[in-house]
C-alpha cells in the first residue's frame, strides 16, 4: 500500500492500462465458463419440453394431461438441475475443458436429477396429477444428450480460441533440466489445455538466455517480480531441478498466494505419461504408475471402436481379401500370409498378420547384401527393395498389406489406432521412451501413416508415437482413421 501511494498518477495510470491491455490479450477462463449456467438451462428447458412433445403429442396417451402442471414442474425443475450441476463441480473452470470427467459430471447431475423429481412426485400428496414415468425418462435421455452435445461443441470453441491464445493460463515453469523441458515441450504441443508458459526459472543461475524460443527470466529470487510483471497463474515446479530445501522454501512463501496455483511435475517425466495414481498407505501418500496408458472410460470407448470397426470391415472387405489372396499366390511362390514378430502392450510378443509382400527367401537375401542390410538397420526401410514382389509392391503402396491386422484387433492385440508395430530388436531405438511405447497396443494405422509414412526418419517416428502416447483421445483416433483413407489413397511415402 505505501508503495502504491508513493507512485505518481501517471506511473499508476500505466499501471491499470497494461493490466487492461493484459485482460483483452488474455482474458480470464472465468469468462469461457460464464455462459454454461445459460446453456445448460436452455438444454434442460428444450429437454423438458421436447419429452412433453414426445409422449404426449407425438406418441398415442388418451388421459387428459394438464399443460400447467408441467409448466410448474419445468420452472422448478431447471432452477434444481443448475444447483446440482455446480454441486457436481460442472462450472468449477479447473474441472472443464478437458478430459471425459466432465461429462460423466453431466450424466450423474441428470440422474440425481431424475431422482428429485421422482421424489418430489411421491411427496407431492396434494398434487392433482402424477409425473408420467416415460416423460421422466424422456427428460432423463433428452437432458443428457443435449447438455453433453452442447458441451462438446462448446468445447470445440473453446479449444480454437485457446489455439489463438485466448482463454489461456499464463505459466511459469520452475527448472530448466530436460524434465523441465519435457513439460513446457508437451505443454506447446497441446495448446488446447489452456496453458501459455511464458518463460523459465532456473534454480541453478544458468547462462542460457533462451530454451527453444522461450526466455529463462533468472533465479530464484526474481520470482516475485515476474508473477507481478507478467500475471503468473500457474507455477509448475520441477522437483528435480531444485534442492529439498528449496522445493519446501517455495512452496512455504507461495502456496497461500490467492491468485496463484502451484503444481508439482511428477518427478519422472519419461515415465509418468501413462498416468498415476496417489493412495494413502499408513498415512503416508505414494504415487503408482498406470500399467496402461488408456484407461476407464477411455479404454472402453477405444476398445468398442477397435471391436466394432474391424468386425465391420472384415465383412465389408471379405471379397477383397479372396482377391488379394488369389493374386498374391498366382504372383510368387509361397505363404500368402507372412507372420511379423512384434511388439505389443506390456512387451508381449505376437505374430502380426499381413499379406505377403516379399520373396520367400527375403531375409536369406538381406543378409547376402551388406548394403541393404546396412540402410535396413539405419531407417528400417529400404527404398528400391528388390525383395518385393509386383503384387507386393501395389500392396503396399496402397496400404493393403495390413488389412490382416483386423484379425489381430479382433485378437486384442493390436488398436485400430496406435503407434507403429516394432520388431524386438527396434526396440532399443526408442532408449528411455521404451516403458511409454509399452503401455498402449500398437496400431493398424496411426499419427506415423498419415504424417509422412516411410519418407520419416527413425527419430520422427519415435516423437509422433510418443506424441500420440501422451495426448490420445478417442477423437484423435477418429480423425486419424478419416487421415488415414485420404493418405492411402493418395499413395505417399509408401514403398
Amino acid at each position: 500500500m505505501e508503495a502504491a501511494r508513493r507512485e505518481s498518477p501517471v506511473v499508476q495510470s500505466n499501471r491499470i492500462r497494461e493490466k487492461i491491455a493484459q485482460a483483452l490479450r488474455h482474458p480470464p477462463i472465468g469468462l469461457a465458463v460464464a455462459p454454461l449456467p445459460f446453456l445448460d438451462a436452455g438444454c434442460i428447458g428444450l429437454s423438458l419440453w421436447g419429452a412433453y412433445s414426445l409422449r404426449f403429442q407425438v406418441l398415442p396417451y388418451h388421459n387428459p394431461v394438464s399443460l400447467d402442471f408441467y409448466f410448474h414442474l419445468t420452472l422448478l425443475t431447471i432452477p434444481t438441475w443448475l444447483v446440482i450441476f455446480a454441486l457436481y463441480r460442472l462450472y468449477d473452470r479447473e474441472t472443464l475443458f478437458g478430459g471425459l470427467q466432465e461429462y460423466t459430471g453431466v450424466v450423474n447431475a441428470c440422474t440425481v436429477g431424475l431422482v428429485g423429481m421422482i421424489l418430489y412426485g411421491f411427496l407431492d400428496r396434494q398434487g392433482t396429477e402424477e409425473i408420467s414415468r416415460g416423460w421422466l425418462m424422456l427428460v432423463w435421455g433428452l437432458s443428457v444428450l443435449t447438455v453433453g452435445t452442447t458441451r462438446f461443441l462448446y468445447r470445440r470453441l473453446i479449444y480454437r480460441l485457446r489455439r489463438r491464445g485466448l482463454f489461456t493460463r499464463r505459466v511459469l515453469i520452475v527448472g530448466t533440466n530436460d524434465e523441465g523441458r519435457g513439460v513446457a515441450d508437451q505443454l506447446r504441443a497441446a495448446p488446447q489445455a489452456g496453458m501459455h508458459v511464458v518463460g523459465f526459472l532456473d534454480p541453478r543461475g544458468s547462462s542460457e538466455r533462451s530454451i527453444d524460443g522461450l526466455p529463462v527470466w533468472g533465479e530464484l529470487n526474481t520470482l516475485g517480480e515476474l508473477v507481478r510483471r507478467w500475471g503468473i497463474e500457474e507455477l509448475i515446479i520441477v522437483p528435480t531441478a531444485l534442492q529439498r530445501e528449496e522445493l519446501l522454501e517455495l512452496y512455504r512463501d507461495w502456496a497461500r498466494e490467492e491468485h496463484l496455483r502451484i503444481r508439482l511435475s511428477s518427478g519422472l517425466y519419461e515415465l509418468f505419461t501413462t498416468g498415476v495414481q496417489v493412495q494413502e498407505v499408513g498415512f503416508v501418500p505414494l504415487v503408482s504408475l498406470n500399467r496402461t496408458r488408456i484407461t476407464g472410460m477411455d479404454a472402453l470407448m477405444k476398445a468398442a471402436l477397435d471391436y466394432v470397426g474391424a468386425a465391420l470391415l472384415l465383412v465389408l472387405l471379405s471379397p477383397l481379401f479372396l482377391l488379394i489372396a488369389a493374386a498374391v499366390r498366382v504372383d510368387s511362390p509361397g505363404p500368402i500370409i507372412y507372420r511379423r514378430r512384434v511388439v505389443g502392450l506390456n512387451g508381449r510378443i505376437f505374430d502380426a498378420y499381413k499379406f505377403r509382400t516379399m520373396m520367400v527367401d527375403a531375409d536369406a537375401y538381406l543378409e547376402s547384401h551388406p548394403e541393404l542390410k546396412r540402410e535396413w538397420e539405419e531407417t528400417g526401410k529400404i527404398r528400391n527393395d528388390p525383395r518385393v514382389t509386383r503384387v507386393g509392391k501395389w500392396l503396399r503402396r496402397t496400404s493393403l498389406d495390413e488389412l490382416p491386422q483386423l484379425v489381430n484387433v479382433l485378437k486384442g492385440q493390436m488398436s485400430l489406432v496406435g503407434p507403429r508395430m516394432i520388431t524386438p530388436a527396434e526396440l532399443a531405438r526408442f532408449g528411455r521412451w521404451q516403458h511409454n511405447l509399452l503401455t498402449v497396443k500398437p496400431g493398424l494405422t496411426g499419427l506415423w501413416q498419415v504424417s509422412g509414412r516411410a519418407d520419416l526418419s527413425y527419430e520422427e517416428r519415435v516423437r509422433l508415437d510418443m506424441y500420440y502416447i501422451r495426448n490420445y483421445t478417442i477423437w484423435l483416433d477418429l480423425r486419424l482413421l478419416l487421415h488415414t483413407i485420404r493418405v492411402v489413397l493418395q499413395g505417399k511415402g509408401a514403398y
